[in-house]
């Protein structure tokens, strides 16, 4: 029963991380604000690609 309960206690102490961490993430909108940095990489690797110039 102790073996039990202390996968409990750790599975939600993993999943309130989880949740703060994706309320933060959500609030302060740091995805987008990471999509932005990295737009000038992703730009670069794009317009290198080769392209089927036929219409």
């Amino acid at each position: 029963m102790g073996i039990l309960l202390s996968i409990i206690k750790w599975l939600i102490i993993i999943l309130v991380i989880l949740f703060v961490l994706t309320f933060t993430a959500y609030f302060f909108n740091l995805d987008m604000k990471l999509t932005a940095a990295l737009q000038p990489l992703f730009e670069k690797w794009y317009d290198r690609l080769e392209r089927d110039k036929r219409l």
